[in-house]
């Protein structure tokens, strides 16, 4: 049988060439361990992936339990740190249970396409059209009926489920990965209740920034521990370190140790992230202030930056978001800020969903009032020409 002589790969070149001239590829950039940059790029908006406790209680769950978890959480990668993680994340989030996970992403997968029900049960996934893309993703993988609603519209949810009239399930970031704004948690609640709806809020950029002594914006939003909300967070932001979380109802979190996909198939997290998390939840509760002092280094960074003429969405959290007027201009922009000590996020689409290219600014509450100063002037002074 003739064999064609073909590559089954020559379209990625050609894929490859449209995404470079558009100025939209992408490529690792290893940071050093040592590096002297000013970071605002990351999202260790408390400035705990460095601290003593942190580190010493990652290394400490290591010599304990060993490098990795060995196996899913339900054959062998369930340890007793995984236990008091999830009660004492439940406990200070004001919720009854807590699940474990690998990532945020596999959190949100976890809870999207288990709160969806089985194929066939009629469940409506109402998904804000600014979601993060775990979030789309997990819609994506649910197989049930979804509809996207235009952004932070509560109003638009309620229109959506009333036409359903059945199960449904509405969806939202806490705290827009992109811009930084928050979603109206209150409002979203209430139009569900009226449907009967359940509501899922991903609390990723919430948890340590938002809310009494960095709770959370569901917390904040006087949600926390009711019947009808699920919340996920993250472990790599505020904690400072890796896996993430469900939290809800103690039913819900049951239903996902026996029908999440990513919670049964995948090794679970591993043992120096636990210990980190865990610790690094033990400095915020000592030290509720550096939540306030972050959105303070966010509305500064705000001040600072759109004063000098540069248009920045005023952050709700920690995430600040300054407007760049291409995809190129913004990677040469986050290039010259990188030259010149500075570390910041560069957004281009598809990252974006409006298409508009971004520096994303992450506040730290670590930051002193001279850096950011500094990093502020940076910006401002290698902004690209309007």
């Amino acid at each position: 049988m003739h064999r064609a002589e073909r590559d089954p790969f020559d379209w990625i070149d050609a894929r490859h060439e449209r995404l470079r001239a558009a100025g939209l590829v992408r490529t690792l950039r290893p940071r050093r361990a040592d590096a002297s940059l000013t970071d605002l790029a990351g999202n260790d908006y408390l400035g705990l992936s460095r601290h003593p406790e942190v580190t010493e209680a990652a290394a400490e769950a290591a010599r304990v339990w060993g490098a990795g978890a060995t196996g899913s959480r339900l054959v062998s990668g369930s340890t007793g740190l995984h236990a008091r993680l999830e009660e004492s994340l439940a406990e200070f989030c004001g919720f009854e249970a807590a699940l474990v996970f690998s990532s945020g992403y596999a959190a949100n997968l976890a809870a999207v396409t288990a709160l969806s029900g089985p194929v066939g049960s009629g469940t409506l996934l109402v998904s804000d059209e600014g979601n993060h893309a775990s979030l789309i993703d997990g819609c994506r993988l649910a197989r049930a009926e979804k509809t996207v609603v235009p952004h932070a519209d509560p109003e638009a949810v309620r229109k959506t489920l009333a036409a359903h009239g059945g199960r449904a399930l509405a969806i939202t970031d806490s705290v827009f990965s992109v811009d930084g704004d928050a979603a109206p948690l209150s409002a979203l609640a209430a139009v569900c209740r009226e449907a009967g709806a359940a509501l899922l809020v991903d609390d990723a950029h919430g948890l340590g920034v938002l809310g009494e002594g960095g709770r959370g914006a569901v917390h904040a939003a006087g949600l926390a521990g009711a019947p009808d909300v699920v919340t996920t967070v993250t472990l790599s932001k505020s904690l400072g370190s890796q896996g993430g979380a469900v939290l809800g109802p103690a039913r819900v979190i049951a239903h996902l140790v026996s029908t999440a996909r990513t919670f049964i198939f995948d090794t679970g997290l591993a043992p120096a992230a636990a210990g980190a998390a865990l610790a690094a939840l033990g400095v915020l509760r000592r030290e509720p202030e550096r939540a306030h002092r972050v959105r303070a280094v966010a509305r500064e960074l705000h001040r600072r930056v759109t004063e000098a003429g540069l248009r920045a969405v005023r952050p709700d959290a920690a995430v600040v978001s300054v407007q760049a007027p291409s995809p190129e201009a913004a990677v040469q922009w986050a290039a010259d800020c990188r030259e010149a000590g500075l570390a910041v996020g560069c957004f281009r689409p598809p990252s974006v969903p409006d298409g508009i290219s971004r520096l994303r600014l992450t506040a730290r509450a670590d930051l002193s009032d001279a850096a950011v100063a500094r990093a502020a002037g940076t910006v401002v002074a290698t902004a690209p020409a309007v």
